[in-house]
């Protein structure tokens, strides 16, 4: 897997994947390089590091004292791709990874035992990477999500295809105390948890055809008090400006994993 999902050091309330199921819960990146990659994300969003469990190619970013990330310096190793992916709180690993596989979905890595829970790497029907992590949660999930992950955003061809498979897999919208709720605002599919927006998944129009040019992924979001400072330090520490607008950009660390730094904290 790619990181260790527990706070290797801190005392912390014991939080559950059963209290949150269904919303995202931690982000995790594949890097080449671990010198580089922590001098990046430093520089750029000015975390801390600390070790994992996981050996030596394993790191636990810091924002402030709280687990924000995990960082795994494996891609090379084992020809993986670098990226970052994020993983959603579930009460049962091996169940959710069935349910994918069932819908069309496919398995990469896991379940797997990572005590005290079980993770897997799993793949949606139209090829976007996540996770799934069922056990003790990284901190207390109200701490995480305020600490700096702002929320994901999933880039698709069809969006209400993309909210029934990953709400079957994930129980959205179930009926069940404390799922997550799925709306549809502003010409995207908007999940809510505990009334936060946590994801969104968007695809272009309502009511026009799937673009067969956007390659699906999950896009993470950082929260950050200056987008500018974070794309300068971006430009001068290797990595690069694909966009920028408004109170957002996007940008690629050195390994060339993407990922998107806003003002704007969602509600």
């Amino acid at each position: 897997m790619n990181h260790d999902p527990r706070h290797p050091t801190a005392a912390r309330d014991v939080i559950s994947t059963h209290s949150v199921f269904g919303a995202p819960c931690w982000v995790s990146l594949t890097s080449r390089d671990q010198d580089a990659t922590e001098s990046f994300y430093g520089a750029v969003l000015g975390w801390q590091w600390e070790p994992a469990k996981l050996g030596d190619h394993f790191r636990v970013a810091l924002a402030d004292g709280t687990p924000v990330a995990g960082i795994a310096a494996v891609a090379s190793m084992y020809q993986m791709a670098v990226a970052w992916t994020p993983y959603f709180a579930v009460p049962s690993a091996d169940e959710a990874a069935a349910r994918a596989q069932e819908r069309g979905g496919t398995t990469a890595v896991g379940p797997l035992s990572l005590p005290p829970g079980r993770a897997a790497l799993l793949a949606d029907r139209d090829g976007a990477t996540f996770g799934i992590w069922e056990g003790e949660l990284v901190a207390n999930w109200e701490i995480w999500r305020r600490a700096q992950p702002a929320f994901i955003r999933l880039h698709t061809r069809d969006a209400f295809d993309a909210a029934i498979f990953y709400g079957e897999v994930l129980d959205w919208a179930s009926g069940r105390p404390g799922c997550c709720e799925v709306h549809y605002e502003g010409g995207e599919v908007v999940l809510r948890s505990q009334g936060d927006v946590v994801a969104r998944i968007e695809s272009g129009a309502l009511g026009s055809a799937p673009d067969p040019t956007i390659r699906p992924h999950w896009q993470v979001h950082f929260a950050v008090a200056d987008v500018t400072a974070c794309v300068r330090a971006a430009e001068v520490h290797g990595g690069s400006v694909l966009s920028k607008g408004g109170d957002e950009a996007v940008l690629r660390d050195p390994d060339g994993a993407q990922f998107t730094v806003t003002s704007h904290r969602e509600r």
